[in-house]
């Protein structure tokens, strides 16, 4: 190995400037600085979206934009309703339920399992800082939506069609998806809902993980018998590697369940999958993975700043369930993520990266789609970690 390409390799191992030195100021003015920034910067990316559009990404200097019924249609609007919270901003409120009428018809889409994504995010949020019912009775209709594709054979939620590839694929994302169902049955709705998260959750539970608490991105099941066909990936490096989205899915929606149902199962299922994602000897020093734990290349393989992102918010929350040097632990992990992200490593000046917040996120690397690109959904779960540290830890 050459010279340089082995220091350069030790920088990003150690998480210095290989992507540029952590500044670290304190949390609480890192906090209210960076939804400060949020706002401007949402402003830029605002005027990049098309009517009726939602937008994805900033690639090749263009802003990417899809249709509503794309999965992270609801992240933007979900963004926003986090950047208003702390901001109070009027302008910033006016753009969230703007969005949010461009995703309404989705409340009765039932062609996969992202319901959850697409209006608990948006909606979700909505709901919770205007108490308005109307913004409830959309969260309630997409819950029916979903349930839709509950497959009682199987015992789980079915992700995606029948297809030349799948039977009855369920991904580990979709663990995400169970938080709107359950919050459904906790807030006067059908009972119905939180049964079927509870059964999709044991069932993944059972199926989805190795016995290190690493995740398999999809589990293909006959839909007649309920067996497993196979396990496999479709956005991780192989079957057997552990896709780090697909982890930090896996941490967000035990720790999640544990919360709606206080189940000590889910509880030390979340603690098994933190350990194996913060003791892993692939997890770089700045606590932002590689694409895939596994990728082939590292230490010079791409970062996914979508799940350093959501582990954090993971983490943050599951601090709340632990004690010691366990909460400590995760706590901490928490503040390297964040702190790396609102670096110049990860974090866009103003005005630039099209609007977007972050930098250096992969969406599917093996279709090589989305590689080294902003992602929205990176944005709204670094939002929600900045949220839920002022709100647990200031």
């Amino acid at each position: 190995m050459k010279k340089t390409n082995l220091i350069a390799a030790l920088l990003v191992l150690t998480g210095l400037s290989a992507f540029g030195q952590i500044e670290k100021k304190p949390m609480a003015q890192l906090i209210n600085d960076e939804f400060k920034f949020a706002a401007d910067q949402y402003r830029v990316l605002a005027k990049n979206i098309p009517v009726g559009k939602t937008p994805q990404t900033f690639e090749n200097g263009k802003p990417v934009n899809y249709d509503i019924k794309w999965w992270c249609s609801g992240f933007y609007s979900g963004s926003l309703w986090y950047i208003y919270e702390q901001t109070k901003d009027a302008s910033i409120k006016q753009e969230a339920e703007a969005a949010l009428k461009v995703i309404e018809p989705n409340q009765t889409y039932t062609g996969n399992h992202d319901l959850g994504f697409m209006m608990y995010c948006s909606f979700g949020n909505a709901y919770r800082l205007t108490g308005k019912a109307e913004y409830k009775a959309v969260i309630e209709r997409s819950a029916e939506s979903l349930a839709t594709r509950y497959r009682p054979v199987v015992k789980s939620i079915q992700s995606w069609n029948k297809s030349k590839l799948w039977e009855c694929p369920v991904i580990i994302d979709n663990m995400m998806n169970l938080e709107m169902m359950n919050w459904v049955s906790d807030n006067g709705g059908d009972k119905k809902f939180k049964e079927i998260s509870v059964i999709h959750a044991n069932t993944a539970l059972k199926n989805h993980f190795r016995p290190d608490f690493s995740s398999f991105h999809v589990v293909d099941y006959n839909p007649q018998t309920g067996e497993v066909i196979r396990k496999a990936t479709w956005q991780g490096a192989a079957n057997c590697s552990a896709w780090s989205r697909g982890q930090g899915w896996a941490l967000y929606g035990y720790t999640m369940m544990y919360r709606f149902t206080k189940d000590q199962t889910y509880l030390k299922q979340a603690k098994g999958i933190a350990h194996f994602i913060l003791n892993h000897p692939n997890l770089p020093a700045d606590k932002i993975p590689f694409w895939d734990f596994d990728a082939q290349g590292i230490p010079f393989a791409k970062r996914d700043a979508s799940a350093g992102a959501l582990m954090a918010s993971a983490l943050l929350e599951l601090g709340q369930y632990t004690s010691g040097s366990e909460k400590a632990e995760f706590k901490s992990a928490a503040e390297t993520m964040i702190y790396s992200l609102s670096s110049s490593a990860y974090h866009a000046k103003l005005g630039e990266n099209g609007g977007f917040l972050l930098m250096h996120s992969t969406g599917a690397y093996p279709l090589n789609s989305e590689i080294d690109v902003p992602l929205i959904y990176a944005d709204y779960y670094y939002l929600e970690a900045l949220a839920r540290y002022k709100k647990w830890y200031l």
